[in-house]
């Protein structure tokens, strides 16, 4: 899991706000000229404001004061006054909407890129990455981390723009009265101090909320994606309570970071407050004095309260500083993840059948014990195979033999952990990317679906002409009833083909394999959902058009199993024997028990029942 639980320390305050910069370098890295414009349109707006007070009384002293002298207004002098106050709004709202309309663009290119970024990276990982990892917690990576990332570019252009109001108000403050500039200016290090208790205490509550997001998600994903088991076995309401659970442990810490953010909030705001009744209190004590001139006292309180609302944007970003650590924290373990399948740059042999061999092939799962410890679970162990080209090959054992595991590592979705696969003499590690995929096909032990149409489902997106298709369903069986759905290849299958049957769902999957061509077509108990006649019927079509295929097939049906011109059989892991079905028969008890064990319980049944109705 990610956050704390993964082995990242509790960020304190000063990790923080240098990790927090360090993230905030590298998005303006990613988005220099967008970020640019933003910031020139904060800084336009921050010059402005600095001299509306100006402009104001240069108005005054022009127009204003000797309209009032005159006790007559001109239509020059309004047109005056009108005019100057107008080209200074009209030059503040232009900097405002440059700097939320740049800020807005940077910030949401930044998000769209890291999620593109987080999502490639998911497809270079292994499956030996993905299967330590649950889905929900990827989902909270690829959105609500990237989300959390740079939801900081909000503020943070205005923060920078607008220091131009704090270089203005500061000196002009010195350049009035320095002692009473110093005096103001002692509300900083007030600032600092809390800021960092600020985030001293923000950042293990935000970490945790983050966190907790990604809880959120992977409860809900498993709650959709187990939805027929949940309502086939009436487990609605404990589901209904997981998924409340871990919500209101997500709002309590929600809760909890915004009841932080309110106690320092009021206090971090009140600061610059406190600076300005310094200023008035020393300012009116040096007016009695006769040091200062009450005209004075008063400028310098403006000019303070000028440069409260840098400092209160420069505490908008401290205050988003938290939640972006921890979602950069979170995405870079994710980009950062190492086990990437690398890649050569060798190509595979086209236009002829595959020979496939593996050699001393073992490979084993990642586990975490009980008690935390990680572990191993072997599933195949030095397994040597060699499969001639173009042959039909059936490989049969029990559950949990290792059977599937081989199927992935033919296809390398993952590698072994020692030993090779080779196809046509040709180690896949050296393959190129991509060079497997386009050679090898696998029709998976579990069938998905996209929500798409027929034609969809089986192209995925190639270019191949609906004859191709139709071909393609010919050989799985699954013309016919594709001819009667409403729309034939443009009828939509629903998520996850929520309107077919698994049957359905299987051959349509097959079609998808069968329509690449493939040099080496694996099944992995493919024909699992169909009935035997149907079975029986594919497997023909597929030998009669796979002539230049070679053909694995997870088996446990006897009429797959008489198809193959060999047999391999497995158990844990290895290899006990290989040969025909006949040899087999003769000489191996194991698949004797496991290929017979059907037959064995369709005659016990018939006994019994005959039995029964026996006088």
């Amino acid at each position: 899991m990610s956050g704390p639980a993964a082995g990242w320390p509790e960020p304190g305050a000063p990790s923080t706000i240098r990790d927090g910069l360090a993230v905030v370098r590298r998005g303006i890295a990613g988005e220099p000229r967008w970020f640019a414009v933003a910031v020139l349109g904060a800084t336009v707006y921050g010059i402005m404001t600095g001299l509306m007070a100006w402009a104001i009384g240069w108005v005054v002293d022009e127009a204003v004061g000797p309209a009032i002298q005159a006790r007559h207004v001109t239509a020059d002098q309004l047109w005056f006054i009108g005019g100057v106050l107008t080209a200074v709004v009209l030059v503040t709202v232009i900097g405002v909407i440059g700097r939320r309309l740049a800020g807005g663009v940077a910030m949401y290119n930044l998000g769209a890129r890291y999620r593109r970024d987080v999502t490639r990276q998911y497809l270079r990982l292994p499956l030996s990455w993905h299967h330590r990892h649950p889905s929900g917690q990827l989902l909270s990576n690829a959105n609500a981390d990237v989300e959390a990332t740079w939801n900081v570019f909000a503020p943070l252009p205005m923060a920078i723009g607008v220091l131009v109001m704090l270089v203005f108000g500061i000196v002009q403050m010195v350049v009035v009265d320095p002692f009473l500039a110093v005096v103001g200016l002692t509300v900083f290090p007030m600032l600092f101090v809390a800021n960092v208790a600020f985030q001293r205490a923000m950042s293990p509550r935000v970490t945790r909320a983050q966190q907790l997001r990604a809880d959120v998600s992977e409860v809900a994903h498993e709650g959709f994606e187990a939805a027929l088991i949940v309502k086939s076995l009436g487990r609605e309401d404990h589901e209904t309570d997981r998924f409340r659970t871990v919500t209101n442990e997500l709002r309590d810490a929600n809760i909890e970071v915004g009841r932080t953010r309110g106690r320092f909030d009021p206090a971090i705001e009140a600061i610059p407050t406190l600076g300005t009744l310094a200023v008035l209190l020393i300012g009116s004590l040096r007016v009695q004095a006769g040091e200062l001139s009450a005209a004075e006292v008063t400028q310098i309180a403006y000019l303070f309260s000028i440069t409260a609302f840098p400092v209160r944007a420069l505490g908008w970003v401290l205050a988003e500083l938290p939640r972006a650590v921890v979602g950069w924290r979170r995405i870079s373990a994710v980009l950062d993840a190492s086990g990437g399948l690398r890649h050569g740059d060798r190509a595979l042999p086209r236009g002829r059948a595959s020979a496939v061999t593996t050699e001393d092939l073992s490979y084993a799962y990642e586990i975490e014990t009980e008690e935390g410890e990680p572990g191993v679970n072997p599933a195949v162990v030095g397994m040597t195979l060699a499969i001639p080209a173009g042959s039909t090959v059936a490989v049969v054992g029990r559950t949990g033999s290792g059977k599937s595991t081989l199927t992935n590592l033919l296809m390398r979705l993952v590698d072994p952990d020692s030993g090779a696969v080779l196809i046509d003499d040709v180690d896949l590690r050296q393959v190129r990317r991509g060079g497997v995929s386009e050679v090898a096909a696998l029709v998976a032990q579990q069938t998905f679906m996209f929500d798409d149409t027929v034609r969809g489902n089986v192209t995925l997106g190639a270019d191949h002409d609906d004859s191709a298709v139709w071909r393609a369903l010919e050989v799985a069986q699954a013309a016919a009833f594709v001819g009667r759905l409403p729309e034939q290849l443009g009828t939509r299958v629903g998520e996850r083909g929520t309107s077919l049957s698994g049957g359905q769902r299987q051959r349509i999957a097959l079609a998808r394999a069968v329509i690449r061509n493939p040099q080496l077509l694996i099944l992995d108990d493919a024909t699992s959902a169909v009935d035997p006649s149907v079975e029986r019927a594919i497997l023909s079509r597929l030998r009669e058009a796979s002539s230049g295929t070679t053909v694995l097939v997870i088996a446990h049906r006897m009429a797959t199993i008489l198809l193959a011109d060999e047999v391999v059989y497995v158990e844990e892991g290895r290899v006990v024997d290989h040969g025909t079905h006949t040899a087999l028969l003769g000489r191996c008890p194991g698949y004797e028990r496991l290929v017979t064990a059907y037959a064995r319980e369709a005659a016990e049944r018939a006994a019994l029942a005959a039995a029964e109705v026996a006088p």
